[in-house]
């Protein structure tokens, strides 16, 4: 008894309250968050007051005003575009800094819905002018024409509820399925060949094997990507309620952000692979290196920005955690400037191009072939085949003398004879010697000098200054053995004897001793037969082709 006394004495009260919670709400427009309950509120089915709901349209009569307003919560709820009110702002003196002027607006939903906002008029939020002005054509870009026409030819059972769905639209969602499945069937095929003819026209080149795998992949999530345009253009038709739009939309714009995603991966390694056949075709082998630098960068790229686009249709604030990843980022930095040093290094080394892969530089201390250009550093192997690790700040701000580089490879060296050798025999073997390096097939025959250029303390020097041609060391170094040995036959050929740092001490009229100096035979004769002799011989040693260089 108590109880039940209890309720009587309160269900009164009880519902008084609930009458005025009710009438408490009444139109305000002092600030966006207001506006848009007034909006919203008095279009719900247990509050439909459309005339209030007007009330945030400026400028129209009253039949004109709760048409738009009526208009612009279908389009909502059609799209899926859930307001949440708590994320509304209440701040009459809102101001939109997106663009390059300030505006007193609210845009409700930037990314999927930027023509409708609201803007300030006389110190009260209204639906904006353009967005009235545009909500008609907005209208019919979400529920086409055919739609009424649709609900109008749909006869009475197919208003049946089956689980809570009308079975015509049971109906109506297979046939749009259906007709998406052809659609990605059809559109695939146009997609690779599409792909194939701007692969030809960009590259010039008849498209290889694994070209055409990875062209095949890209054209079925470009084939997803229009199937899903077109259920994305379809469904507000159908007219399912905001919840189920909001989640469908939902899936939609992820599904849509992970083929994008894909896509753009496929792109990253198609790229790449004509980037890399390219390099294959040139002299250096530098930028070889960067083709896996450059698709692990783009890659890690791609993931991050689909990343974010993610987190977006979550309704996360991606510019505050962007920021917040900055400020890391640059704390990261100042923690760790060498890393940053070596990277804006190693970016420095592949803009300029300093050297290539097996150049061989003098960096410093650091003499030998270039391996390999990391991101951190890079890997150098000297002639006793150690290797050295440059950090690339350091070599980025080195003196590096690019041996790799040179035109021709420099060879000079002095010949030196006895000082008892006569002068046409010298002149002899210049002429010789000259003879030789015309012939070489290794070196320059345009630029040499063979000459006797001084006195030095045990022999008459002979220079002998040549320009191989092969930039390969283990090249040079073979025909440096071809030279030498042809010198060294043509000395024995004319009886030129080389001259070593000794000391000879000589006595006029001993008796009994004769000359221990050697005889020369300077007849032109002789002279001419050994340079031919010698001549003949190298020429037959000369292999049919040169060797390659590495």
């Amino acid at each position: 008894m108590k109880t039940k006394f209890w309720l009587l004495l309160f269900f009164p009260l009880l519902t008084l309250a609930q009458v005025q919670s009710v009438d408490s709400v009444k139109v305000d427009l002092s600030n966006p968050n207001a506006t848009l309950t007034t909006h919203l509120y008095f279009l719900q089915q247990d509050s439909y007051q459309p005339e209030k709901s007007a009330k945030t349209i400026y400028g129209l009569e009253e039949t004109d005003a709760i048409r738009k307003a009526i208009k612009i919560k279908k389009i909502l709820d059609g799209k899926g575009l859930y307001v949440d009110l708590k994320k509304i702002t209440t701040n009459p003196a809102h101001i939109d800094s997106i663009g390059y002027t300030a505006y007193s607006r609210y845009i409700l939903f930037p990314d999927r819905m930027p023509d409708i906002y609201l803007e300030k008029i006389n110190n009260n939020w209204y639906y904006s002018s353009e967005t009235v002005a545009k909500v008609d054509a907005i209208y019919s870009n979400v529920f086409p024409w055919y739609v009424e026409e649709l609900q109008d030819s749909i006869p009475v059972y197919g208003h049946k509820k089956f689980l809570g769905v009308e079975l015509w639209q049971f109906v109506a969602l297979l046939l749009v399925f259906g007709i998406a499945l052809l659609i990605f069937a059809f559109t695939k095929k146009i997609a690779f060949w599409i792909l194939q003819r701007l692969q030809h026209q960009i590259t010039k080149t008849n498209i290889n094997f694994e070209v055409k795998i990875v062209l095949k992949k890209l054209a079925h999530p470009i084939s997803l990507l229009i199937s899903l345009a077109f259920v994305d253009l379809i469904f507000p038709s159908l007219q399912f309620s905001l919840e189920v739009n909001a989640w469908v939309f939902l899936a939609i714009n992820i599904a849509r952000t992970i083929f994008w995603i894909y896509v753009f991966l496929k792109l990253v390694k198609v790229v790449m692979q004509i980037y890399g056949e390219f390099t294959e075709r040139t002299h250096g082998r530098l930028d070889d290196q960067l083709v896996p630098i450059l698709h692990n960068f783009l890659t890690g790229l791609v993931l991050v920005v689909g990343f974010f686009n993610v987190l977006k249709l979550f309704g996360v604030d991606t510019t505050t955690l962007i920021a917040g990843a900055t400020i890391g980022g640059l704390a990261v930095a100042l923690a760790s400037q060498d890393t940053v040093k070596n990277l804006i290094g190693t970016i420095m080394i592949f803009m300029d191009k300093p050297f290539h892969i097996d150049d061989w530089i003098e960096a410093g201390e650091v003499v030998g072939t270039v391996e390999k250009v990391g991101f951190r550093s890079t890997r150098v192997r000297a002639a006793d085949t150690s290797i050295y690790q440059i950090p690339n700040s350091k070599l980025s701000e080195m003196v590096v003398n690019n041996k790799g580089l040179r035109l021709f490879r420099r060879y000079n060296t002095n010949l030196g004879v006895r000082y008892d050798t006569p002068p046409a025999l010298i002149e002899a073997f210049v002429n010789g010697v000259r003879q030789i390096v015309i012939e070489h097939p290794e070196t320059r025959s345009d630029s040499y000098n063979v000459e006797f250029t001084g006195f030095g303390d045990s022999a008459l020097l002979i220079m002998v200054n040549v320009y191989f041609k092969s930039l390969a060391w283990s090249t040079e170094q073979t025909s440096k053995h071809r030279l030498h040995m042809a010198i060294i036959k043509l000395a024995a050929e004319l009886g030129v004897e080389f001259a070593f740092p000794s000391t000879t001490v000589t006595i006029e009229q001993f008796p009994d001793k004769s000359n221990l100096s050697p005889k020369y035979d300077t007849s032109q004769a002789k002279i001419n037969a050994s340079i031919n002799k010698v001549l003949t011989e190298f020429k037959k040693d000369t292999p049919p082709e040169n060797t390659p260089e590495n």
